[in-house]
Parts: C-alpha cells; structure tokens; sequence
C-alpha cells in the first residue's frame, strides 16, 4: 500500500468537498440579497442579516478548508520523503485528534445548537429571532451533510494508516 497516495487521494477529495460550503455560501448571499430587494414581509426583511453572516461563515470556512488541505499535498510528499514513520505517525496523530473533534462537535455540539434553535422558533414569535434559528438550522444542516461525508473519509484513511503501521510494526505514541 503507497501511504503517499493514500494520504495525497485523501487531500484530494477534501479538495473536491470543500469548494461545496462556498457554493451553499453563495447561495446564502444570494438568498440574502433577494430578500433585501424583495422582502416586502416582516419575515422576509428579518432574513437579509441573517442570510448574510450564514454565507459569510460558510465561505469562509470552505476556503479556509481549501488552501489548508492544498498546502497538504505538497506537504505530504516532503514530509513523506524526508522521514516515512514519521509522517505515517504524525498523520495517525492528526487524524485521531480530527476524529475526535467531530465526535465532539459535529455530532454532539451541532445537533444540541440546533434543537436550541428550533425551540427557539416554537417559544419566540420575533421574526427576526425565527430567521436567525431557521438560518442557523440550514447552515448547520448543510455542515453536518458535508461533515459526515469528510468524517466517513478521514477515518477510512485513519483506518488505511493503521494498516500501514500493523504491516511496518512502527510503534506509535499517543
């Protein structure tokens, strides 16, 4: 098993996931500004904020996961060359601690946010305070879509690296 393709395939498709939070960012901006030039409502006019910091965030965090996982690439090939158990270790490292964090956070922490928010809908009839839930809502929903998907592939390549190390007998330190 080549563990640098392993690890370069893995980048790769974080790559092609990524780019998906800034689309659903867009068309949260998007969203936003139709209601800015459109919202005649209370309702509809309650959402532009709203809307807008959800396509924001959303942007931010899929670049933000973009040119981290490109500057991984080439990383890994350096790192890889320059000591294999050692790249293999560390990358063990990195990504139980990643495994870790989305049990933390996006499958415990996400979920109670968004039944805050949904019990905030049913005790407030604000309507900004019910734009802002339901755009928290839709925005951690689109997270945890993306989330699940990464989580599955992160921990397929935990697995693969745990091979790797069974097959090479190298010891790991956690």
């Amino acid at each position: 098993m080549d563990i640098l393709k392993t690890a370069t395939d893995w980048a790769k498709a974080e790559l092609f996931s990524t780019p998906f939070f800034v689309l659903f960012g867009l068309l949260f901006l998007a969203a936003s500004i139709g209601f800015w030039q459109l919202g005649k409502t209370d309702i509809a006019r309650a959402y532009i904020i709203p809307t807008l910091v959800a396509g924001l965030l959303l942007i931010v965090i899929g670049l933000g996961l973009f040119f981290t996982n490109k500057s991984r690439i080439s990383a890994f090939k350096t790192a890889y060359n320059t000591n294999a158990s050692a790249f293999v270790k560390s990358e063990i490292t990195r990504t139980e601690s990643t495994l870790k964090e989305y049990q933390t956070v996006v499958f415990k922490v996400i979920p109670i946010i968004i039944i805050v928010a949904a019990v905030v809908i049913i005790c407030l009839s604000s309507p900004t305070w019910r734009a802002i839930s339901m755009t928290t809502i839709a925005m951690l929903i689109i997270i945890l879509l993306i989330d699940g998907i990464a989580y599955a592939r992160i921990d397929n390549y935990n697995k693969q690296l745990l091979i790797v190390i069974k097959q090479h007998n190298i010891y790991v330190v956690n």
